[in-house]
């Protein structure tokens, strides 16, 4: 038995599947099942038991699979220690983020894990909530920065801060001298929003659902910054995060919060597996709540599982 072994085991366990665990290893599927039965051998226990469908864990396989995740983390720990003893870089680690959350999060976040980590290279991937949980689910990502709570099961959350739902309208909308803006003033409003694949939609049109009506969709964009360029020269309106505001704050745009009742966001860092992340996780987080605490921040981050 060796480490090799024993990763592909814990891949085959976490995915059920031969078939998604040898894309999650980037090897052939048959080179994977000999790679199994080779351990099994070795131990003289069976592993999974084989159906159409997918492989069950056996009882042995429980085991064998509690005590692998320390000695795999082990491993890794002692091979990154040497590669850092030898100047190289240390490891990559991949973020999906939404495009809703981007722009005041991850500029400042990357100078902060250069300093802390100048070993580390980060990758950073402009994404939608669905694709981030796919690929947080498929092992191409390591962390993801989205909505709370996750969507897919597997997946955890550590919540970083609230936020709030807002509409956006230009400056001489009608409904410019209101201070706040109900749900159902906002569903009769002529809309220009984010396709229907990103968060931000979903969640809109949800809170619409429970009033039993749809957003009145006049045109769609694919990023905010072009929704938000576009705005001043409509009589649209749009919905987005109230953080945004700090960030593309314009005289030809005005931010309303939503009442009746206002639809608040969730914002934090996801990942498959806490324990085995949790060190990455921490740092993130302790990262970010730097930048949150600035002057633009918000008042507080909160901290637990969601």
């Amino acid at each position: 038995m060796d480490f090799k072994q024993l990763r592909y085991f814990v891949a085959v366990y976490e995915e059920g599947h031969v078939g998604r665990a040898a894309e999650r290893l980037s090897i052939s599927q048959p080179a994977l099942s000999q790679q199994i039965r080779q351990l099994e051998q070795h131990l003289d226990v069976s592993l999974f038991e084989r159906s159409s469908k997918r492989l069950l864990p056996t009882l042995a396989a429980h085991t064998l699979y509690n005590h692998a995740l320390p000695l795999l983390d082990g491993m890794q720990q002692a091979v990154e220690a040497l590669r850092h003893f030898k100047g190289q870089a240390l490891r990559t680690l991949a973020i999906g983020v939404l495009q809703t959350v981007h722009t005041s999060l991850v500029p400042q976040m990357l100078e902060r894990v250069r300093k802390a980590q100048p070993h580390l290279v980060v990758q950073i991937y402009e994404l939608t909530g669905l694709e981030i949980e796919r690929r947080l689910l498929n092992g191409s990502l390591d962390i993801g920065i989205s909505y709370l709570p996750a969507r897919q099961p597997g997946l955890h959350g550590v919540l970083l801060y609230e936020d709030e739902l807002k509409v956006v309208i230009p400056a001489d909308h009608p409904l410019r001298e209101f201070k706040k803006v109900s749900l159902k003033q906002a569903a009769e409003l002529p809309m220009l929003l984010l396709g229907e694949e990103f968060q931000i939609r979903q969640i809109w049109q949800a809170q619409l659902a429970n009033l039993g009506r749809r957003p009145q969709v006049q045109a769609e964009l694919n990023t905010m910054v072009g929704i938000l360029d576009s705005l001043p020269h409509t009589r649209l309106a749009t919905v987005l995060p109230g953080r945004s505001q700090d960030e593309h704050s314009s005289h030809a745009l005005l931010w309303k919060p939503l009442s009746e009742p206002r639809v608040p966001l969730k914002v934090g860092l996801v990942c498959r597996d806490v324990q085995r992340q949790q060190a990455t996780l921490e740092l993130l987080r302790t990262l970010l709540e730097d930048v949150m605490n600035g002057p633009h921040g918000p008042a507080s981050p909160v901290d637990g599982l969601a």
